[in-house]
């Protein structure tokens, strides 16, 4: 399994949670755990996904994610588990 780890910050909008999974599925990329919390309107979302099958290698997903987020006004960035595992330990 390759797994990765999507974060989503932004100002809440109307179909942030569609579009991002929306373009998961459209690229067979599978989510395994998903939390998502809106706070003072700024929305925030992580997710663990499965990226084995994925129809593009990792760097066109996290290139594409990020384009999308553009488009949709949030922030979105895609971490290999391994990379973020090692960033995040104390």
């Amino acid at each position: 399994m390759k797994k990765s780890i999507i974060t989503v910050v932004g100002k809440d909008t109307v179909g942030i949670i569609a579009k991002v999974c929306g373009y998961l599925a459209d690229n067979n990329i599978n989510i395994l755990d998903i939390s998502q919390t809106i706070v003072q309107g700024y929305f925030n979302m992580m997710m663990i996904v499965d990226a084995s099958n994925a129809k593009s290698d990792f760097d066109t997903s996290a290139d594409e994610l990020a384009a999308l987020g553009d488009e949709i006004g949030v922030q979105i960035k895609m971490q290999l588990e391994d990379i973020f595992n090692s960033m995040h330990r104390i």
